[in-house]
């Protein structure tokens, strides 16, 4: 079971009856998407298998730069990988494309559909693989929502999840209260990863941007980090 949580971790990463309004308020109108993901996520939206909210570790970080690694979750899964926090990888494909790896045998896609000061929206697709019930596929509604607080920023994720897998769907209703559990601590886990990368940068500017001049990374994606961290010399030539 826990391990194939990492594909709600990866997704996002109580039984839920049809949702009152057939499309997430949250989103911009069901005609500017794809129809492909536009039916996918209404079928999320309606009927999921589990639906989470966790609140997030708060980051000693200020929300700018918080705000700068979740839109740059390559930069951010490369500091976490240098500080061994965590083996995630991710992949730009352009755009609000992203592809995902966790590194324990989860990989997916996503994509941001709603940019939006203190949210971000995103859909995702991904799969596990393990040796008991064989490849495990799911997609996934995320919703975001961040802001500074008291010197910090909180953070709150709610995810709608459909599991693709009759087996493991039916599992998953049944075992809510410890599926969902085991879920939220993987959840929170990427919360506080990206909180630790934060206050990494906010703490050490000079270090971080160093190690980030270091980075195969696009120059415009580098500054969109670099900017909001205070105390940083001047890039270096490469």
């Amino acid at each position: 079971m826990r391990r194939h949580v990492a594909l709600a971790l990866l997704l996002a990463f109580p039984l839920c009856a049809g949702a009152a309004e057939p499309w997430p308020p949250m989103l911009p109108p069901r005609s500017t998407l794809a129809p492909a993901i536009a039916a996918d996520v209404e079928r999320i939206w309606t009927y999921p298998t589990i639906k989470r909210q966790v609140e997030g570790e708060r980051a000693q970080a200020p929300l700018d730069l918080y705000v700068a690694l979740i839109d740059t979750p390559e930069i951010a899964t490369a500091a976490a990988r240098h500080l061994q926090l965590a083996r995630y990888e991710v992949r730009r494909l352009g755009g609000e494309r992203f592809q995902v790896d966790d590194g324990a045998g989860a990989q997916g896609d996503y994509q941001v559909l709603t940019r939006e000061r203190g949210r971000r929206v995103m859909f995702s697709r991904g799969r596990h693989t393990g040796r008991v019930v064989g490849t495990i596929t799911g997609i996934a509604l995320t919703d975001v929502q961040f802001e500074a607080r008291d010197g910090h920023v909180a953070q709150r994720l709610t995810a709608w999840v459909v599991i693709e897998n009759r087996f493991v769907a039916v599992v998953a209703r049944v075992l809510v209260p410890l599926f969902g559990r085991v879920a939220d601590r993987k959840l929170q886990e990427g919360f506080r990863v990206t909180a630790r990368v934060a206050e990494w940068a906010a703490a050490r500017p000079a270090e971080f941007c160093e190690w980030l001049d270091r980075q195969p990374f696009p120059p415009e994606n580098r500054q969109a980090v670099r900017t909001p961290v205070r105390g940083c010399r001047p890039p270096t030539s490469r």
